[in-house]
């Protein structure tokens, strides 16, 4: 099917000035939930190795019937903020299904941000106010900006509220919710930044050894959260507040040397959120959705990239 040519490699810059959207990054995904689900995408949960010392390294795998096989390393080094270096750094290649041929190599940063953020959008197609106009951030990262993208394009939103121990973190965030014409502010608490939320986006580093902080009960019940830190900052016995709690991969979750979250309280993962076979309970309840990020996200992304690349080559 790809012959011997030479394969693409694709910068981060290189893969951002496709200028792709967050929502076709979501129908993507989307489309991929589905072909999991048909036997059609075979995306075995991701690894991972932590030292112990704040680092962290990932690597996903996936394989489709439309003759991709997607593989990502990423590693998150937080003290790399401080040498001038972004926190998180990897590479992506793609290869032929068919004759294991390379097909690509691409950076993996701006898909790692622009997939996770774009699952936060396929939970919240399902799970949130469509009227939602205020959206809270606890971390002000890359994943913020990414999910701040992503929920301007699906939400009416005017409203930002930022809340983050990193006040440079803080004040970008906010500068880009200008760009967006939104109003932005940073909130003195955790809870005052919850409490006056429709939307919840979490992403702070994943450091076990933080205290968790943020109490579920003081989310509104129309709220929804995006919960892309593995729960961490999350006291534990508040998450029953949650009528609907959604995770990424069960078999994921159910394998994880270090679960997110009690098992019995998940409600379903995106396969079956996105299939129709989850009870979504809105009897005035808040809903969420906690994930660590899953190889089919990656895979979706990756291959439209690369579609997209080549599809301006010809």
């Amino acid at each position: 099917m790809f012959g011997r040519a030479a394969p693409i490699h694709l910068s981060e810059d290189d893969v951002e000035s496709l200028g792709i959207s967050p929502s076709e990054v979501a129908d993507a995904i989307e489309a991929a939930v589905i072909a999991k689900a048909e036997g059609r995408l075979r995306a075995p949960p991701k690894t991972a190795i932590l030292p112990g010392d704040g680092r962290y390294a990932m690597s996903t795998l996936a394989m489709g019937d439309d003759g991709f096989i997607v593989a990502k390393q990423v590693t998150v080094c937080p003290d790399n903020p401080a040498r001038g270096l972004p926190a998180i750094n990897g590479a992506i290649m793609v290869l032929d299904a068919r004759t294991g041929l390379l097909r690509a190599v691409l950076g993996a940063n701006w898909i790692t941000a622009a997939r996770t953020a774009a699952l936060s959008v396929v939970a919240a197609r399902r799970l949130a106010d469509p009227g939602a106009e205020t959206v809270a951030f606890v971390g002000t990262g890359v994943q913020a900006r990414a999910h701040l993208a992503a929920f301007s394009d699906l939400f009416p939103l005017r409203r930002v509220l930022a809340f983050g121990r990193g006040a440079a973190n803080v004040e970008r965030l906010c500068r880009y919710a200008g760009d967006f014409g939104l109003e932005a502010e940073a909130s003195a608490t955790a809870e005052e930044a919850l409490r006056d939320a429709d939307l919840v986006v979490t992403s702070i580093t994943l450091d076990h050894s933080i205290k968790p902080f943020l109490d579920a009960r003081w989310l509104r019940p129309t709220a929804f959260a995006a919960i892309s830190d593995a729960c961490v900052p999350w006291i534990p016995d508040t998450l029953t507040a949650f009528g609907t709690l959604i995770v990424d991969d069960r078999a994921q979750e159910r394998e994880s040397g270090r679960p997110m979250l009690p098992y019995g309280l998940i409600t379903g993962d995106l396969t079956e959120l996105v299939s129709g076979h989850v009870d979504i309970d809105r009897r005035a309840r808040p809903a969420a959705f906690a994930f660590r990020g899953i190889s089919l996200g990656d895979y979706a992304a990756a291959v439209l990239v690369v579609r997209r690349a080549e599809a301006l080559q010809d």
